[in-house]
């Protein structure tokens, strides 16, 4: 949880380095919290015959500007530009692989 709550605190900080643990963590957060609004809007959409789903475009727009803040830092992370979150093979590759070791152009390695 406090990796969840650790971006939600650096909200727009797009400089520095994130952990790839601090990452995947974030996105297992998202997808609970997800299924949960899901779960929420499936019962609220039977109970008054409505197909609107609000709470989850909240979300969606909520998290849009600290999972690109999260996304470019762990980009420096593996020593590359923010701007590789544009292509997504790459984008995600880099997210999986280990962070450079020791200080890099970026920074100092992120702390577990």
């Amino acid at each position: 949880m406090k990796w969840y709550v650790q971006v939600w605190k650096k909200y727009a900080v797009f400089s520095g380095r994130a952990h790839r643990t601090e990452y995947w963590m974030f996105v297992l957060f998202n997808l609970i919290i997800s299924f949960g609004i899901g779960f929420i809007e499936v019962i609220l959409g039977a109970v008054t015959n409505t197909n609107q789903s609000v709470l989850s475009i909240i979300y969606l727009l909520a998290l849009l500007v600290p999972s690109l803040a999260l996304n470019v830092r762990r980009m420096h992370d593996t020593d590359h530009s923010g701007w590789w979150i544009i292509v997504p093979i790459a984008s995600f590759i880099f997210t999986v692989i280990k962070g450079t070791e020791g200080e890099n152009r970026f920074g100092h390695p992120p702390r577990l």
